[in-house]
Order: structure tokens, then sequence, then C-alpha cells
């Protein structure tokens, strides 16, 4: 992973956990199992995924509206990632 990418996925991480953390009033590490704490409910996940197309130009359809991509901060920041690589062209 170059560097710029690694900032790219730190901002990625970090605006994540922003808006989680702004939506539950407490800081929310990365690695915090969203669902299993009750910070996230149906309806809030759903709200992230809106969150997620909206602030970092995505679409998350099918087989990637999973629980598990939405799990944690860095889950949410892999998928984004990985989304936002399957956008770009082959020769960028």
């Amino acid at each position: 992973m170059s560097a710029e990418q690694a900032i790219t996925a730190e901002r990625i991480e970090q605006g994540i956990a922003g808006f989680v953390s702004g939506r539950v009033n407490a800081e929310v590490p990365a690695d915090q199992d969203l669902f299993a704490s009750g910070l996230v409910s149906s309806m809030f996940a759903m709200e992230l995924v809106v969150h997620l197309e909206q602030a970092f130009s995505v679409q998350i359809l099918g087989d990637d509206l999973k629980r598990d991509n939405f799990r944690t901060v860095a889950a949410m920041t892999a998928l984004v990632l990985r989304l936002r690589d399957a956008g770009q062209p082959a020769d960028a």
C-alpha cells in the first residue's frame, strides 16, 4: 500500500468513526463490534449505508449489504476502499 493509499484509508476511517461517534455520543474504536455492543440498530445500519454512499461516492449493493461489512469502523473502511478501487479504471 502506498503512502497516498494509507492516508486515504486513514481519512476514510476517521470520517466513518467521526460519523458513528457523533450519532452514538461515544468514542468508537475501529475494531469495536457495533452490533454486539448495541450501538447500531437496523435503522442506524441503513443510515450508515446512505452515509457511506454519499460521503465516499460509492454504491453499496447486493452482497455488500451484509452485516459483516458494517460490524466495525474498520470493516466499513475496508468496504469503502474496495468499492472505490473497483470503480477506478484499470489503467489508473
